[in-house]
């Protein structure tokens, strides 16, 4: 079976969205342009890592190549994933590149993989991914802003869930949680 790639060179919009209420969400990457729309299925993490090492490369960039960061010009996407959100994978190994010459951000998406790939992933995840025929990926390449912007929406996506419990740190749902750190006494949010 041949791989399938999606592929977005500037794309119009690449974002990070949910489906679903806290606690019961599902987070997505999506990418559009013109009319062609990809969704990808990833954990909650898997956003979080991804906005913190955009940022971390960036401020990389920025020094090695002695120059500003970027500075935001337009507002930050703050809009819905858009319909219809078919997901056409779920998220497994991802990578993250710079191109000195084209100045972008290339970020790439490998599909979970199964079976003997799977255990070569345990040995190296990225190369797993690489070599397996059969894995979908999802490559975008982006500027400087949109990677910046990305992270925004996806620090504030992940902030936007549960509460943490001040003791444990496990999610405290509507209904209280059971705190290990509190012998078990159910804690409900605080007012």
């Amino acid at each position: 079976m041949a791989r399938v790639v999606h592929s977005f060179d500037d794309p119009e919009r690449f974002v990070a969205g949910t489906v679903g209420e806290p606690g019961a969400r599902t987070f997505f990457l999506q990418a559009r342009a013109g009319h062609r729309l990809t969704s990808v299925a990833c954990e909650k993490e898997q956003v979080m890592a991804l906005a913190e090492r955009l940022d971390v490369m960036l401020d990389e960039v920025a020094r090695r190549f002695d120059r500003d960061p970027v500075a935001q010009t337009a507002g930050d996407d703050t809009a819905p994933l858009e319909q219809p959100i078919e997901e056409e994978f779920r998220a497994g190994t991802m990578t993250l590149a710079w191109e000195a010459d084209a100045e972008r951000v290339v970020i790439e998406v490998f599909a979970v993989v199964t079976g003997e790939q799977a255990e070569l992933e345990e040995e190296d995840p990225v190369t797993a991914a690489m070599e397996s025929d059969d894995a979908e990926v999802f490559i975008v390449r982006i500027t400087e802003e949109q990677a910046r912007a990305f992270a925004r929406r996806a620090v504030a996506l992940v902030a936007s869930g549960r509460p943490s419990c001040p003791f444990c740190g496990r999610p405290i749902d509507a209904d209280g949680h059971i705190c290990p750190r509190a012998n078990g006494y159910r804690r409900h949010l605080p007012e």
